[in-house]
């Protein structure tokens, strides 16, 4: 099978914004111990701000350790349509104990997440190990697109 060449450009920051908003899961990049690592999770795009939830465990360990970190989305339609969107920042673990602030950025990621999973933090929330919620800052953002011509 001959596929035409595709056409890649940059994506702009409201196109990246759209890709943010459009989808619920992307994959988070952090270092710990001499070594990168790449995980799933799932997300709700708010503002200037990527939203989700962790365990404790070898990523809020990381993260706790160096705040920066990567994340990635992508949308395939195939093999020469695609698009990839990568947004670099700081990673804020969210205290519910913390001051009024603090404590008002937790509820408000609670609310977010039940946006994407109704039971979180519910008797049914189908992932309840999963009740630390943390923010990225959207510090940098870019992202590529390709078409065919």
């Amino acid at each position: 099978m001959s596929y035409p060449s595709p056409d890649i450009h940059t994506l702009d920051r409201s196109s990246i914004d759209a890709m943010l908003s459009r989808n619920s899961v992307g994959r988070i990049a952090f270092a710990h111990e001499g070594r990168v690592d790449v995980q799933p999770i799932h997300y709700v795009y708010d503002g200037d701000w990527i939203y989700g939830r962790t365990s404790a465990g070898s990523k809020l360990r990381a993260v706790l350790h160096n705040c920066w970190v990567a994340f990635e989305i992508d949308e395939v339609e195939d093999v020469f349509r695609w698009r990839s969107a990568i947004v670099h920042g700081a990673c804020y673990v969210l205290d519910p104990e913390g001051s009024p602030h603090e404590r008002a950025v937790h509820e408000h990621a609670i609310t977010l997440m039940r946006r994407l999973v109704p039971e979180t933090l519910t008797k049914e929330d189908p992932v309840p190990s999963r009740s630390v919620f943390f923010r990225v800052h959207v510090d940098e953002a870019t992202g590529r697109e390709a078409g065919r011509r």
